[in-house]
Parts: structure tokens; sequence; C-alpha cells
């Protein structure tokens, strides 16, 4: 039996909730075992009665994270993000209970005290990905994969260490800009494709690259130079991560790092292309990464 599967166990009865409580957790980690496979692979290695919180904060990262996917216009997704907003701020009980991702993720929030400033800073800075905006420059770009990657490092390190503070926010940092980053340029087709460019024009500027060489597909050396520029990016925040380090009670909130590597070195492959498909790694390749990095956690 795989990994994942002795990990994986219905757990939502071991726990003090309502049915209709027991059945939201439920809904968040079949949103993020299906759309966020690798947090989702992580997030087995935590202790099972945070598993459900886990899981409710990465399926909300999902859910404002694919707006740019489902709005029929920005204005649509604009709407969303303020329900959201409204939402964390208690202004539509009814509505959220009515919700399970957000009935989860309130239950959430009131139960370890996480700070909804943090999720007000989220909803802001997905408003980028609803327009085609380019991304001027890289201090824009660390405060975008802050807010939105960085900001969940951290929501679930305070959730692994039972809302206490183990410290670790400034490994959470750095770790969020590792992650995004790389998750961004797996992604450069899927951006692309819809008129999108996360890379910072002044990085591109400095290897001789235009934003519509990138929106176009225009493979090449400068854009092949711009990219090696933010694989070292990710891999030097990545370092700075783990030389913050973190508390062994919160280890599980930095799992995901482990797959950070795995994704770079398949970007450096002599057969990687900038344009074909989102890159991706065997799941048994993720698995062993996340069972060594828990196994030395």
């Amino acid at each position: 039996m795989s990994a994942a599967r002795r990990a994986h166990r219905p757990t939502m009865t071991m726990f003090p909730f309502s049915d209709a409580l027991a059945q939201a957790y439920a809904h968040c980690e079949s949103l993020t075992r299906q759309f966020d496979r690798d947090r989702w692979l992580a997030g087995l290695f935590a202790p099972a009665d945070a598993r459900p919180h886990y899981f409710a904060l990465t399926a909300f990262s999902y859910d404002i994270g694919r707006l740019r996917d489902v709005a029929r216009e920005p204005m649509a997704g604009e709407i969303r993000l303020q329900w959201w907003r409204e939402a964390i701020e208690g202004a539509r009980r009814e509505e959220a209970r009515a919700n399970p991702l957000a009935a989860a993720l309130l239950e959430t929030i009131n139960r370890f005290g996480l700070p909804t400033k943090a999720f007000d800073n989220m909803l802001a800075a997905r408003l980028f990905d609803l327009y085609d905006d380019p991304m001027p420059d890289l201090d824009a770009f660390e405060a975008y994969c802050g807010e939105t990657s960085s900001a969940l490092f951290r929501l679930a390190a305070l959730i692994l260490g039972g809302g206490r503070d183990f410290g670790g926010a400034q490994a959470a940092g750095h770790a969020g800009l590792a992650y995004a980053t790389t998750g961004l340029l797996r992604a450069l087709p899927i951006a692309a494709s819809r008129g999108q460019a996360f890379l910072p024009m002044d990085v591109l500027a400095k290897h001789g690259v235009s934003r519509d060489e990138v929106i176009g597909g225009r493979d090449g050396a400068p854009l092949r130079a711009a990219l090696a520029a933010m694989r070292k990016l990710a891999r030097d925040h990545l370092h700075k991560a783990q030389e913050a380090g973190w508390a062994r009670e919160i280890a599980a909130a930095f799992l995901p790092l482990a797959l950070v590597p795995l994704y770079l070195a398949r970007m450096e492959r002599a057969d990687y292309s900038p344009f074909g498909k989102v890159v991706e790694a065997p799941q048994w390749r993720r698995q062993l990464a996340l069972w060594r990095a828990a196994r030395r956690a």
C-alpha cells in the first residue's frame, strides 16, 4: 500500500464536529485532494486532529486561486472575493453556514484565532489574477507571493501549533516565495495562454525579453536565461527558509517545500519546454520526497 493510502483514513468522525461541519471538512479535503494534490499529500503527514483544518485552509486557497478560470469576467471574480471578505468578517453568517468551504474555514479561523488580516491581504492580492496587468518588478512579484503563499505557510503553522505561535514567521516568508515562484514557473504555459505573465518585468527586461514574447509563447535563449534567474530566486528562498528553521511541532506545515527541488530539477532538464505541458513529477517521487522530509522532521 502506498504512503498516501496508508496515511489517508476517514478522519472526520474522530472529531467533535456536528454532522454538517464534518461533511464540510470532508468537502475541503476532497477539493484539496482533487485540485491541489501536493498539499493534500503533504497534509497527510500532519497530526490527524489538525488535518481537517489544514485542508480547510488549502481548499480556500484553491477556491480563490481559480477565479480567473471560472469567472466570466473580472467583475464576477471581484464580487466573489468581496463575498469571501465579508464572510470572514462575519457579515454573511447564514450564507457562510450554507457554504461547506466557508463553514469549515470560519470554524478553523475561530478555533485557532487565525489573524483575519492575513486572509484580507490574500484576497486583495488575488485581484491581480483577474486582469492582464504586467507584474511590474521583482518587489511586486515577491509581495504577491508573500501574500498568497507565505501567508498560507504561516497560517498552516499556527494550525499545527494548535493556535500557539511556535515562531517560523521568517521561514514561512521565504518558504512561500520559494513555493510560489516554482509553482508559477511550472504553470507558465497556462498563464501565457490566457494572456498573463507573472514574470517580473524588470527580470524580463534585464534579459532582453518582452511581455508580448512571453504571452506569445516565444521560446529562446533570452527567455531561458530569465527563467533560470527565476529558478535561482526560488532556490535562494528555499535555502533561506531552511536556514531560518522551524519548530518540530509545526514541521508538517513546511513539508510542501520538499517538492520545490524536484520541480526545479525537471525544469532544468534538456527536454524542458517552457510553453509545453505544465511541469509535473510522478506521484511516487513526490510521495517519496515528502516522506523523507517528514522523517527528517
